[in-house]
This record gives structure tokens, sequence and C-alpha cells, in this order.
């Protein structure tokens, strides 16, 4: 193993930043030569990989999104056009790659492994929807983003007495929607994987009103349904003074919190040894705060249930 290459894939995520940095510091420390391929596998594909140094990597831990840009790329799907990728990577002379990304970006990884190129998968997403492992780097940031804009909408909610309804992201997963409701004080949090009851919900909100409530918080999970639909369908059942916040991608930018930080460090030089150690098809990941390699095959085989 003497050059690698690293990769953000897919949506980007807080943190991915301090990945990049710890897969090029941690190379360079064991005298690899490290590259950086841009845009993802569509950079891949084009083949905009680049050549790393301790400086490409400076000043970029406490930064958002990701230096090496991303992007989703539905081409890379076909065989013929993975067999093409190969053989962009042996010409460069690249021994392995660590991908860093969600399952889209492991299926990608899966299959650059399986066609020889070892493949280390580093889990960035802000969903959290990532089996075999407890976090995803990403997901912390964007929870205490989500429970920021909270705080400040309840003072608002609070002074004009209405119900706020507040969509935020995670695609088909609730991990977003559970933690920031439940660390935002949230009357009730919808999320995906549990069937949604608007009747329970509106119940709630009309006994709170009887015992003198002035403002409710109502956290709404993407995959369950619009925050629009939602808050309609309460006003229409109320006839409170409902407002409806969509944050959107306001959740993937901002710097990492620390723990994102640390999290991306320790799976990323995790992923570098793993490689050093001739182990291929494997994604990092962090179980009871130890880090661990689990086989990508097993990871994409399973459905990630975390809170």
């Amino acid at each position: 193993m003497k050059r690698i290459a690293v990769m953000t894939s897919g949506g980007d995520a807080p943190g991915m930043n301090a990945a990049v940095r710890a897969v090029v510091r941690k190379g360079i420390f064991h005298g690899l030569e490290v590259y950086g391929i841009k845009r993802g596998y569509a950079g891949l594909i084009s083949g905009e990989i680049e050549r790393m140094d301790l400086s490409s990597v400076a000043d970029i831990i406490h930064r958002g999104g990701t230096i090496l840009r991303t992007a989703r790329c539905e081409e890379f799907k076909n065989p013929k056009v993975q067999e093409e990728a190969v053989e962009i990577l042996r010409a460069k002379g690249i021994d392995g790659i660590i991908v860093i990304g969600g399952d889209g970006s492991f299926m990608g990884a899966k299959a650059l492994s399986n066609l020889g190129i070892p493949t280390i998968g580093i889990p960035g997403t802000i969903d959290n929807d990532i089996p075999c492992t407890d976090y995803c780097i990403g997901f912390d940031t964007a929870v205490n983003t989500a429970i920021d804009a909270i705080n400040k909408i309840r003072d608002t909610a609070t002074s004009h007495e209405r119900t706020f309804v507040i969509e935020v992201m995670g695609r088909n997963a609730g991990d977003i929607a559970l933690a920031s409701g439940l660390a935002g004080g949230a009357e009730s949090i919808l999320i995906p994987e549990f069937e949604t009851n608007l009747d329970v919900v509106i119940h709630r909100l009309l006994q709170g009103q009887k015992r003198g409530k002035l403002h409710s918080i109502i956290l709404v999970a993407e995959g369950v349904a619009s925050g629009f639909d939602i808050g309609r369908v309460i006003e229409e059942r109320t006839g409170f003074d409902t407002r409806v916040i969509v944050l959107g991608h306001i959740q993937r930018g901002g710097s990492p919190s620390s723990a994102d930080r640390i999290l991306a460090s320790r799976l990323a030089a995790k992923g570098v040894d793993l490689l050093l150690n001739n182990e291929a098809g494997k994604m990092v990941g962090i179980v009871d705060n130890k880090v661990l390699a689990t086989d990508i095959e097993e990871a994409l085989s399973k459905k990630a249930y975390h809170q």
C-alpha cells in the first residue's frame, strides 16, 4: 500500500473536512501518498484526482461542507462505468480508497472493492441512517442546528401564542426529529419509524390549551409528511393560529461540533489503518464508543435504528 485516495460523496455533512484531514495526515504519517478525488464518483470517472499534502488540509477542521466537494452520480451504478473508474484508479497507481458518505456512497465503495480496489467506507450523513454505527459524521451538528432554530422559534411562538410545525431533514430516518425534539422540548414528534396518529397530536394540543398553554412546537421528520400538510390539518381541526417552518438545508451547513470533529477524526484514522492492514470492503463505525469495522455488505443489508 503506497498510494491511497479519499473522496466525499452524496449529501455533504459537517465534519467531512475533519475526516479528510485525518486521512491525509494519518496517511502521510505512515509514508503513504494521499490523493483527493473531487466531486465524488462523478469526479472519479472524469479523472479529477489530485495529490494532497499537509498544507492541503490545513485550517479545515472547523469548516463545514467538504473541500473536496461532492455530487450524486447515478451514472456510477452502471457496471461498465465502475470498470472504467477502476482503470482510472489503476492508471494513477491508487492502491486503496476511503469513501466518506451515506448508503449510496457505500454501494459504490462495495462495487470498487468487488472489482479489486481495496475500499473503506466512512459514514458521513446528517440523517444518521447507516447501520452498524451509533452515530454518523454530521448528525450531532445537524441536531444542534435544529435545536438552535427551535429555541428561536419558541420565542416568537410564545409571544404570539401560536402553534409551530417544524419540518426537519432525515430522509426516511427520524433521528434528527427525535433528538432535536426531545432536547428542544417539543410537544409532539412525528417520525417515520412509528405510525403517525394526528388524532393524538390534536388531542394533546387541545388539552394543553385547557390548562393554559400559550404555544406548542411540533417536530415532523420529512419522511413522515410535508410540514405544510400537517400544519394545515392542525389549523383546520383546532382553529389554532399555526405556522410552518421547513429548516431544510440549513441543517447541512455550519461549523461541525466538537463531537463531529472528534468522531470524524477517529473513524478516518481507523480507515487508514484498515487499508494498511490489507482489509477491504469494510465500513468503520462507532458502537458503545468503540471504533469498529464491519463488512460493507453487512451494513447495506441491515436497517438502521438508533434511537
